[in-house]
């Protein structure tokens, strides 16, 4: 029978991992000592990290003197979780962020008194600038460890002991790193901080009305030069109906091609050109093009059903959308 230890291992992590649902994470153990990492790179998908010959595993490392991190994982992007280390910041800080919109998914206690959080601000991956400059301004706004705002930045993972010497017990163990805060879902002024990060320009809402809260035109010659400022637009259009449609929010783990012929029928509907849909989900659809053989071939049969379901079963009538944020 498995001991305590190992069933609090197994409670925590599996809370953590549930509130920061993501196909896979990276898992880093670094000595406390040699601040030298294990050697081999460690990217499992929850089920695997969640098996009982994995934890034992990262439990003897951790016993071994190696602290256990990790972050989702999105290959070279960020897969929409930041990291805010709060190991400095005043006692309101939580309470500061959840009036602000900027609510935590997962709080964890490092060592007592010593918080990490991680913000949700986006369902699919960030570009790592943009991501990066989050980061920056929670830790700005927050007083956290701005050494730790960079888009890639591993935290702790639950479950495990934090073997840092300084942050021993009075007793002289190594404290739990334990789940004090968890609930899935995007922080409410997600949209907020993106913008702050430059990756919805402020304004978008005067070039297109592919977004539900503005206006239809053509994109402008400077956006179509820049193809930085595309993406990144493409990105916040793409972001923006996922949060309209609550897609993330009634399935936790969408089928992106559904994901895609829905947005694709708003923008549609919303007056928009089949080139700028087209445009939108190339750019933005998450980790796009998949597993498509013929990603443009995708994209035509994509918009071809859109249209035929719009003239088949029309959208109801409903009152315009509000602003997001």
């Amino acid at each position: 029978m498995d001991d305590i230890g190992f069933l609090l291992s197994l409670q925590a992590l599996g809370n953590q991992l549930a509130a920061m649902p993501c196909d896979s994470y990276l898992v880093r153990l670094i000595h406390h000592s040699t601040r030298k990492p294990l050697p081999g790179e460690r990217l499992w998908p929850a089920s695997q990290l969640l098996l009982a010959p994995t934890i034992r595993f990262l439990r003897a490392r951790n016993r071994e003197g190696f602290d256990v991190y990790f972050r989702p994982y999105a290959a070279d992007h960020n897969a929409g979780y930041i990291l805010v280390d709060l190991d400095h910041a005043p006692p309101t800080v939580l309470a500061a962020m959840h009036g602000n919109g900027h609510e935590p998914c997962v709080v964890v206690e490092t060592s007592p008194g010593h918080l990490q959080a991680w913000v949700r601000v986006s369902v699919m991956p960030l570009p790592p600038q943009v991501a990066t400059r989050v980061s920056r301004h929670l830790a700005h706004r927050y007083q956290a460890d701005r050494a730790s705002a960079d888009w890639r930045h591993v935290g702790r993972l639950a479950g495990f002991t934090n073997q840092k010497p300084q942050r021993r017990l009075p007793s002289g163990l190594a404290p739990w790193v334990r789940v004090r805060y968890a609930t899935v879902g995007l922080a409410s002024n997600s949209r907020g901080l993106l913008e702050t990060a430059k990756l919805a320009p402020a304004d978008v809402s005067r070039k297109s009305r592919v977004r539900p809260d503005s206006q239809l035109a053509a994109p402008s010659s400077e956006a179509q030069a820049d193809p930085a400022n595309e993406s990144l637009e493409a990105i916040a259009i793409y972001q923006s109906w996922l949060n309209h449609i609550r897609i993330r929010q009634r399935f936790p783990q969408p089928d992106w091609s559904i994901a895609d012929l829905w947005i694709a029928k708003q923008l549609l509907s919303q007056g928009a050109s089949p080139s700028q849909v087209k445009s939108v989900l190339r750019l933005a659809s998450p980790r796009f093009p998949r597993g498509h053989s013929d990603p443009e071939d995708y994209l035509r049969r994509t918009l071809t059903r859109a249209a035929h379901e719009i003239t088949a079963r029309p959208f109801p009538a409903r009152p315009t959308p509000p602003p997001l944020g």
